[in-house]
């Protein structure tokens, strides 16, 4: 895998999954364009905590990418601590020790968005951020851990993560109990 430009090493390579999953079936046509951009330093990201937002400038168009990432489970961050007592540099072979032990370590996004006009979670803007981190993982493994909440949660001694939703569906919101009783004046 050492020829790979995206995702050479173990913990990037969930990255590059993102973009190039297994169970596809036909060829996706937006990939080779989606690699140029990120090989040529096309794509301007920030991580902060375990979103990764990125600026793409192509030509005349811009466009904003948001990635939310998933944290890990408690369980799977006790195990990778049992796992790698020190993360300072992380190996092809930690990461294989991870998931000889059932841990998964590749990102699960929670949620996806562009400013583009194609309204895809799939657009041109998106598989290049993917290759993106992927690059940027393959640099710096701690950030395949990072990004996912690990060190911000190891230091955490709660048991039970809250997840707050970004969103509130309109259809969970009782109109009587969100707009008040309305009485005439």
């Amino acid at each position: 895998m050492a020829d790979n430009e995206f995702g050479y090493t173990a913990w990037g390579m969930g990255w590059v999954r993102l973009a190039e999953p297994l169970r596809q079936t036909r060829p996706e046509p937006l990939l080779p364009r989606a690699r140029s951009i990120a090989r040529n330093n096309g794509v301007q990201a920030t991580i902060e905590g375990r979103i990764a937002r990125a600026a793409i400038h192509r030509g005349g168009e811009a466009s904003v990418t948001h990635l939310e990432v998933a944290p890990l489970p408690r369980a799977s961050i006790t195990a990778i601590g049992e796992i790698i007592p020190d993360t300072t540099v992380l190996t092809d072979e930690m990461h294989r020790e991870v998931a000889a032990a059932g841990v998964t370590v590749a990102p699960v996004l929670v949620g996806i968005d562009c400013s583009c006009k194609a309204r895809s979670t799939r657009c041109l803007h998106v598989l290049a951020t993917f290759y993106d981190m992927a690059r940027r993982v393959d640099e710096n493994p701690r950030l395949a851990l990072a990004v996912q909440g690990y060190f911000e949660a190891a230091q955490d001694d709660s048991a039970v993560q809250v997840e707050i939703p970004r969103w509130t569906p309109i259809n969970t919101l009782d109109p009587a109990d969100y707009f008040g009783q309305l009485t005439p004046r």
